[in-house]
C-alpha cells in the first residue's frame, strides 16, 4: 500500500513562527561554511542553531511540532523545502506546483491536491532557481521559461513571472528509482505477455522505432525498456532535452542540448545534436523527444545505416505520428515536395508503437504498427498488434484486451532471421492470436 496523500494543512501561525525562526536563523549561520559540510553534518548544524533560537525567543511548541519545524527548515536550507516529502515518496509520478499556496500531486494516474504549501512565491522562486542551476540553466524575469532535471533524472518545468500570472509554476516528472521493464508493463496490463515478446524483437533486431503518445502516456518509460534489448557491445548516442534516460549497456554517450545565454548566445539545440552525433560513429542513435526539424536529421540517420534508431514524439495515434514527422520537416524549411518526404519517412521507419493514456488514468500500448510502402502518395501502415476497450467495470476502470490482427509475417520478418529471432517471433505472432480467438 502506498503511504496516505499528504493533506497535512498547518495554521498560519505555523508559517508566521517558522518565518520568524528562518530569518534568525540567516542572520546566525556561516552559509559558506554550511557548504563545506556533508548533508547530515550540515543538518546537524542547523538543528542545534534552530533548537537555540527557539530557547532564546521563548516560543512555545510540542516536541512534534518542533521536529516538524527542524525538518521543514532543513528541507528549506539544503533541499527542495516542501518539495522534499512529496520527492521522496516513490509512488507519485507528477508534481505540479500552481504559485506558493496549491500543490497537485498524480498517484496511480489520478491528480490530488495536497496539504503542502511555500512560504510565499518568493520561496518557492527560489527553489525553481535552485533546481535548475544545478544543471547551468537559469530562471528568472529575463529567461522566464526553464528545462532542467533533477540529479536522479527527474523531469523539469519551471514557468515563472511575468509569464506565469499567479507565480512561479513548476511541473516535476518523477523518474522511478526502479526502472520499469517489459515484464512490469505486462504485469500491469499496459501490455500483453505476447505483445511484449514482439516489443522485445523489435527492439533487438534493429528496427527503426518511433514511440509516439500524449503527454504523461509513458512514451519515454516505454523507450527505456526498449533499449534493454540492445547489445552491449553496441554504441548508443542519446540526445535529450534533459537528460533522463536510463540506460544500462556500457557504451552509451548521452548528450543534452543548452538554451541561449543571457545575452541571446551560446544556444545548441536537438538538430545540432543530432547532426554531431553522426560525426561520433553511432550504432544507435536514440532521440527523447523529437519536436522540430531534427525529424529531418534523425530520419536522414536511420536511412543511411544507422539501423535500431529510436525517438519519441507527441501524436494520438501512428497515422497522426507519420502526418507530424512531415509537418516538423515542412516547418524546419525543407523546401521538398510533399511525395519527397513520405517517401523519406517510408524508408526510415519501420515501427510506430502508441502509448496511451486512458480516461481512467491507465496506461496502456494501443498498437504497434509496421510502416509498409507507397501507394501512390499516401503511406501505407498494417497494424500487427491492437488494444481494444471493452467497457468499464463498476468502479469505472476501463476494460479491454489485447489482441493480434492476425498478419503471419510483419515486413521487419526477414530482419528476424537475420538475427535469428523468427521463431520466437513466428511463436508470439501464433500465440497472440490464439490468445485474441480466446
Amino acid at each position: 500500500m502506498p503511504p496516505p496523500v499528504v493533506e497535512t494543512r498547518r495554521s498560519e501561525n505555523y508559517y508566521q513562527v517558522k518565518a520568524t525562526i528562518f530569518g534568525a536563523l540567516i542572520e546566525a549561520i556561516d552559509l559558506a561554511q554550511l557548504a563545506k559540510l556533508d548533508g547530515e553534518s550540515a543538518r546537524e548544524e542547523i538543528r542545534d542553531i534552530v533548537n537555540e533560537i527557539i530557547a532564546i525567543k521563548n516560543i512555545v511548541m510540542s516536541i512534534a511540532e518542533q521536529e516538524e519545524l527542524l525538518d521543514d527548515i532543513c528541507n528549506d536550507v539544503l533541499g527542495y523545502g516542501p518539495l522534499e516529502p512529496l520527492l521522496s515518496r516513490d509512488d507519485i509520478s507528477d508534481i505540479m506546483v500552481n504559485g506558493a499556496g496549491t500543490v497537485y500531486i498524480e498517484v496511480a494516474g489520478r491528480i490530488q491536491r495536497t496539504g503542502i504549501r511555500f512560504r510565499d512565491n518568493q520561496q518557492l522562486l527560489n527553489i525553481c532557481q535552485r533546481i535548475v542551476s544545478q544543471v547551468g540553466r537559469r530562471v528568472d524575469e529575463s529567461s522566464p521559461i526553464c528545462d532542467a532535471r533533477l540529479a536522479d533524472g527527474s523531469r523539469v518545468n519551471a514557468i515563472v513571472p511575468p509569464l506565469a500570472i499567479d507565480g512561479p509554476a513548476l511541473t516535476i516528472r518523477k523518474f522511478k528509482k526502479d526502472k520499469l521493464t517489459l515484464e512490469q508493463l505486462v504485469k500491469f496490463g499496459a501490455i500483453s505477455y505476447e505483445g511484449a515478446q514482439i516489443l522485445q524483437i523489435i527492439g533487438r533486431v534493429r528496427c527503426n522505432v518511433l514511440i509516439s503518445g500524449g503527454t504523461g502516456s509513458g512514451k519515454t518509460t516505454l523507450l527505456n525498456c526498449l533499449t534493454n534489448y540492445i547489445d552491449d557491445d553496441e554504441r548508443i548516442i542519446t540526445c535529450e532535452d534533459a537528460a533522463e534516460l536510463q540506460l544500462q549497456q556500457p557504451h552509451v554517450v548521452r548528450l543534452e542540448t543548452r538554451p541561449p545565454n543571457i545575452e541571446g548566445e551560446g544556444q545548441v539545440t536537438m538538430r545540432d545534436l543530432v547532426r554531431n552525433c553522426l560525426r561520433m560513429r553511432p550504432e544507435r542513435i536514440i532521440v527523447g523527444e523529437v519536436r522540430g526539424p531534427e525529424a529531418f536529421d534523425l530520419l536522414q540517420a536511420m536511412n543511411t545505416g544507422h539501423d535500431g534508431s529510436m525517438g519519441t514524439l507527441h501524436a494520438n495515434n501512428p497515422r497522426e505520428a507519420l502526418s507530424r514527422c512531415e509537418s516538423m520537416i515542412t516547418m524546419g524549411g525543407f523546401s521538398l515536395p510533399s511525395r519527397t518526404i513520405r517517401e523519406m519517412i517510408c524508408a526510415s521507419i519501420d515501427v510506430i508503437i502508441q502509448a496511451a493514456r486512458l480516461r481512467d488514468g491507465s496506461r496502456r500500448i494501443t498498437h504497434i504498427t509496421e510502416v509498409v510502402g507507397m501507394e501512390g502518395d499516401t503511406i501505407i501502415t498494417q497494424d500487427i498488434f491492437l488494444y481494444d476497450i471493452l467497457g468499464e467495470d463498476a468502479n469505472g476502470q476501463l476494460l479491454g484486451r489485447h489482441r493480434s490482427t492476425g498478419i503471419g509475417r510483419p515486413r521487419f520478418w526477414e530482419r528476424a532471421r537475420y538475427f535469428g529471432e523468427e521463431q520466437r517471433l513466428a511463436a508470439a505472432l501464433d500465440a497472440a492470436e490464439v490468445a485474441a480467438t480466446t
